[in-house]
């Protein structure tokens, strides 16, 4: 077992044994998702880019970091469970569409948007 598979186990128990399942739905999870994103965002929010590059050499704020990307994995992780979507599969899917949509060669060094998918 892996340790997606893992911690996909540990957070479906941890649902389980609270009688929690009749609350995550696809919505919920999402939108308690997308909060957990937003309270990432808050801790960078108003650092400079050179102060976000050594956000985690100062123990306090690291601490809140690692806290918030834990709460953002484990709604990821708990919302992709409930849909049944491989988190692998599907980051290794859209990966091959990126490396598809910009090539290397043409994108190296650049931050320019691929055209819309048709």
């Amino acid at each position: 077992m892996t340790g997606l598979e893992e911690l996909t186990d540990r957070l479906r128990r941890f649902a389980r044994d609270r009688d929690w399942e009749q609350f995550h739905t696809p919505k919920n999870l999402a939108m308690a998702l997308a909060g957990e994103v937003g309270e990432l965002l808050a801790e960078l929010q108003w650092l400079t880019p050179e102060e976000t590059a050594t956000v985690m050499d100062d123990e306090t704020a690291a601490r809140r970091v690692r806290s918030e990307l834990a709460d953002v994995m484990t709604y990821l992780v708990r919302l992709a469970d409930v849909l049944k979507v491989d988190l692998v599969e599907a980051a290794h899917a859209k990966l091959d569409v990126n490396a598809e949509r910009y090539p290397a060669e043409a994108y190296r060094g650049s931050a320019r948007k691929a055209p819309p998918l048709v």
